[in-house]
């Protein structure tokens, strides 16, 4: 499966939960719902998931899937 860009991933994400707390904020405001559904889409398409739960939780760990420590690093500490 090819994997999207992380920097494209992490804009994605934070525009969601952008337009997310703005849908919040006025429930009835089709242009907000509409953006928020069309970027649900986008992150379903990207990440190969049904339901935008699991797009995001796919998102996140593939986010941060670069930034754990390496075991090797892990053990000279000790």
């Amino acid at each position: 499966m090819l994997l999207p860009d992380k920097s494209v991933l992490t804009s994605l994400l934070r525009r969601y939960r952008l337009w997310e707390r703005m849908v919040l904020a006025d429930p009835h405001d089709p242009v907000a719902r509409r953006r928020l559904e069309d970027i649900a889409y986008t992150l379903c398409v990207l990440m190969g998931r049904r339901t935008v739960q699991e797009a995001i939780i796919e998102a996140e760990r593939y986010l941060s899937a670069g930034r754990a420590v390496p075991r090797t690093a892990e053990r000279g500490k000790g």
